[in-house]
């Protein structure tokens, strides 16, 4: 068995917070360059301008990327073999949230869906945990603002739409968002498993990096015929037209019941933040 302090977790998951906060990651920044390098309209490229010197201020003066610092959204594999001495794994993680979000001057965005009284530290955070085996315990961070996740949607399709039906409502999902989700956009896409299970795997699929490729090439060729497809709908940086409507599509697939076609489209902004650590 393996040991592993309860302070040593609430301090990881408080760095996580901050740094996912303050510094854009290096594949969202050079998906912004490559975008401008490519984009034919000064209103689209200025946007990528200012969301790159946005990127440099927060970084230099380790103030949020944007007011909305979203709500805490956890990914965690914990190993059989682990142990957490102390308060236990959920509640070192919210206490790493609280002190993250409050040391780093981060906006709380929890509330109670029915009263809107705000929980006033940013917790609770939303945790998914996976049992895996031995000694590993990995714990991967999302900040997921409002305004991106308002625009996401689940629907069960007939299995019989198949690739075509699936491919029809991610586009017109998007169009329907136009500027409302801070474009450009990373879409996670999650098909199959259950209606809840579809929503599970789009979200945690957004936690790829931009520049990485599906292992299965069905499934990454997939990715590109949707990025293609939705970059054509002209909606560009922060609604004002262009060629960059998304910076992304991450698809995950699961097997699902003989008579059910689950899809959830998970809606991501362009401050694409999160961090990962393993202890």
């Amino acid at each position: 068995m393996r040991e592993i302090p309860a302070s040593k977790i609430v301090e990881a998951v408080a760095e996580m917070c901050v740094k996912a906060n303050t510094v854009l990651p290096d594949d969202v920044r050079t998906k912004f360059e490559q975008a401008m390098a490519e984009e034919e309209s000064p209103a689209a490229r200025e946007v990528l301008r200012q969301l790159l010197e946005n990127a440099d201020i927060s970084r230099d003066t380790k103030l949020p990327l944007c007011q909305d610092c979203g709500l805490a959204v956890f990914y965690v594999e914990v190993g059989e073999e682990v142990v957490v001495d102390g308060p236990g794994l959920k509640e070192a993680i919210n206490e790493g949230v609280r002190k993250g979000y409050g040391e780093g001057y981060l906006r709380k965005s929890a509330c109670d869906p029915l009263s809107r009284k705000n929980t006033g530290d940013g917790t609770p955070a939303v945790i998914h945990f996976d049992v895996v085996p031995g000694e590993r315990l990995k714990i991967a961070y999302m900040a997921k603002g409002g305004g991106s996740e308002n625009m996401s949607r689940v629907t069960m399709l007939a299995p019989a739409q198949g690739w075509e039906g699936i491919k029809k409502f991610v586009v017109q999902r998007v169009a329907e968002a136009g500027p409302n989700p801070c474009p450009p956009t990373i879409i996670g896409i999650g098909i199959g498993g259950t209606f809840d299970h579809s929503a599970r795997i789009a979200k945690k699929a957004l936690i790829r990096k931009l520049d990485d490729t599906h292992p299965d090439p069905e499934i990454a060729a997939m990715e590109q015929e949707l990025e293609a497809e939705l970059n054509k709908l002209g909606i560009g940086p922060m609604g004002l037209g262009g060629k960059t409507t998304v910076l992304g599509v991450k698809i995950a697939v699961e097997p699902c019941h003989i008579a059910s076609l689950p899809l959830a489209v998970n809606v991501q902004c362009h401050s694409q933040r999160h961090e990962e650590v393993e202890l």
